[in-house]
């Protein structure tokens, strides 16, 4: 019986390690490590720039799956001539936008972009994403991320778009221009109006919250009153 010769294994470099660049022929081979190492490295943008769009969590997921197997599916075209992670956002931008036309009219966010700058502008400063240090941190940043998140989501979507690829991806406006198929000026003048609008939202949705800041009321207030009492009694003594 003649023995069925056994390819030696070949050495493999960890996978994980592998820049996008590496990847893509594997991908393009059908290397199933290769495509999760893909769709694990890139799920956060494509996740946010859908959910920027779609304002709802389980079509973003479904944008996003949708966006992959159209980009796994048509792999060969990617030439490299951008960076992977741009042609995925790309990718997933058009697959959102696509659902968004299909279920409404567009907005016509043109005229608005075109009034005058709002004055203003600052970057709006995100809850760090450091793990907290005992329940209440956790609780605080939770609702403050969902302030922040509701505050997103009440924005026109073109607005949104610009401004979660510029202040939540960390893209250069040119870069969030490049990827919505706009203008570097449409672009700033969309992301200023967003961030207004983000500070008004937040200001309506804390109204009234500024005078429960500090609070020194219940056990805490009579502590106070019953060291007052103390120390009063005690230079009363003193001084007798």
């Amino acid at each position: 019986m003649t023995a069925i010769p056994v390819p030696a294994a070949r050495h493999r470099p960890q996978i994980s390690i592998l820049s996008d660049a590496d990847l893509v022929p594997l991908a393009k081979m059908g290397d199933e490590p290769a495509i999760r190492t893909i769709v694990q490295r890139h799920n956060q943008r494509l996740f946010r720039t859908a959910r920027a769009i779609i304002r709802n969590d389980a079509e973003a997921e479904d944008v996003v799956q949708a966006a992959y197997v159209k980009a796994f599916t048509n792999l060969a075209t990617f030439r490299g001539d951008a960076q992977l992670s741009t042609w995925l956002t790309r990718i997933t931008l058009n697959e959102a936008l696509g659902r968004v036309r299909a279920r409404k009219n567009t907005t016509g966010l043109e005229e608005i972009d075109m009034q005058t700058m709002a004055p203003g502008g600052e970057v709006l400063q995100f809850p760090s994403s450091l793990s907290a240090t005992d329940p209440e941190t956790e609780l605080a940043r939770s609702q403050a991320r969902h302030l922040l998140e509701n505050a997103v989501d009440e924005l026109p979507d073109d607005f949104r778009a610009v401004f979660v690829l510029r202040d939540i991806e960390g893209m250069s406006t040119d870069e969030a221009a490049s990827y919505l198929g706009i203008r570097p000026e449409t672009a700033k003048t969309r992301l200023h109006r967003a961030r207004k609008m983000m500070r008004q939202s937040i200001e309506k949705q804390l109204s009234g919250a500024f005078s429960a800041l500090f609070p020194f009321d219940g056990a805490r207030c009579a502590f106070m009153a019953d060291r007052v009492i103390a120390a009063l009694r005690h230079k009363t003594y003193d001084s007798s």
